[in-house]
């Protein structure tokens, strides 16, 4: 018998706890979130069935998965953050969240999330939001298959749509975001991939960077919006197989690289933009295998950038192919092709044998001064080109593609 007591409170212990699913529902015993992340404990899951749920801030702390069936709406009523999660292993998934409030003091968001690790936040609908999703401060998270559509206004009353502040190993994909003042914002973000998204209408950039370093984007589309891309201050960022598309404006870009070094720049489109890219104090750079095409400046390289190398790129029917503002150039072209080239090739190894200047006499004149360009296509222009191709004088004499392909690049 004593042998009994003594194994019994230990046969107690070993029997396992089982998580289990709190329902929530006009209907159901359970009517609000709020009740329900109340009562529950870690590992518990809450089904949220169909219906409009208008329960200002929730603030979730525990281990929870939450689930809307059929995209339940939460509404914010235009005053309130909905979600507010701290914590770890804490999933949210098909809702929509729409009507956030908004602050000029406070970062309102649809779904923000605070001091977190392991947070997944997929398959949502987010609409009119200030700041759609917020994390600061958090590690292993992740965006996925979620809408984010926003009411654009100005630049300063409208929130991010996706925003990472001091996070690491973060993973953004297959989102569509829109309306929004980025529409995917890092700061401080490390070690983290971005892949597969739609980042377009949004006011300022489609995808921002900040001092983020080792961070990769592959497979994103960026069209259309105010200023293109901007990756800033940054180090050890690669960015291949993206679509960036139809961004105009006078400060608009394909992408804008500022104070950028030791990255990779590959199998990228760059079509329909003012500038394909804009690159200023950039360093260690590899351009390769990217195409060109309809830009009004293919790519831009201010004079302080160096150690760069552009390769085996394909230029088809830009105004301007490079553009620089300084007279030498400290960057590498090679093996790239240009439509606008007119040598030749004597000994067949597809391989130009003169030398090609991309920089025209008229970019030069424009760089200086852009009101020229309302002379772009008169005869005047054309004949001033022709001669600097004879006598160059004014284009930087270092920048020439020395190895110019005489058929486009296979990419």
């Amino acid at each position: 018998m004593l042998r009994l007591i003594l194994i019994l409170p230990t046969i107690i212990y070993c029997i396992p706890t089982f998580a289990k699913t709190i329902v929530v529902g006009k209907n159901q015993s359970i009517t609000t979130i709020r009740k329900a992340v109340e009562i529950a404990k870690n590992k518990d899951s809450i089904l949220v069935l169909p219906g409009i749920y208008k329960e200002g801030n929730i603030v979730i702390n525990k281990s929870l998965t939450l689930a809307g069936q059929n995209f339940p709406i939460l509404d914010g009523e235009n005053k309130y953050e909905i979600f507010t999660v701290s914590g770890s292993d804490i999933t949210i998934k098909g809702f929509q969240f729409q009507n956030s409030g908004s602050s000029a003091m406070n970062d309102y968001a649809s779904v923000k999330v605070i001091d977190a690790k392991n947070i997944f936040v997929e398959n949502n609908k987010v609409i009119n939001a200030y700041f759609g999703i917020h994390f600061s401060n958090s590690s292993y998270v992740t965006i996925r298959n979620n809408t984010i559509t926003g009411s654009p206004a100005m630049e300063q009353t409208t929130g991010n749509g996706i925003h990472l502040w001091k996070c690491n190993h973060a993973l953004i994909e297959n989102n569509r975001i829109s309306g929004h003042r980025d529409g995917i914002y890092f700061e401080f973000v490390t070690e983290s991939m971005i892949r597969n998204n739609y980042s377009t209408k949004n006011i300022r950039y489609g995808i921002h960077f900040m001092f983020s370093h080792y961070n990769s984007y592959f497979d994103n589309t960026f069209n259309d919006n105010g200023a293109g891309v901007a990756v800033m201050y940054s180090h050890n960022v690669t960015m291949e197989r993206n679509t960036f598309e139809q961004n105009w404006g006078a400060s608009s870009y394909g992408i804008l690289l500022k104070d950028i070094s030791d990255s990779r720049i590959q199998h990228n489109s760059f079509l329909k933009n003012s500038v394909g890219i804009h690159m200023e104090g950039s360093s260690r750079i590899e351009i390769s295998q990217n195409i060109f095409k309809e830009n009004g400046w293919a790519i831009k390289v201010q004079a302080s950038c160096d150690d760069n190398n552009f390769y085996q790129n394909n230029f088809y029917g830009n105004s301007f192919e490079i553009s620089t503002n300084g007279t030498m150039m400290l960057n590498k072209f090679y093996n790239n092709y240009w439509d606008k080239y007119e040598g030749y090739d004597r000994n067949k190894d597809g391989i130009g044998d003169v030398p090609y200047h991309p920089v025209s006499m008229y970019s030069m004149i424009v760089e200086e001064n852009p009101n020229a360009l309302i002379l772009l296509r008169s005869f005047m222009v054309s004949l001033l080109d022709k001669a600097e191709k004879a006598i160059p004088s004014l284009t930087p004499e270092n920048l020439i593609d020395d190895k110019p392909m005489l058929k486009p690049n296979k990419l």
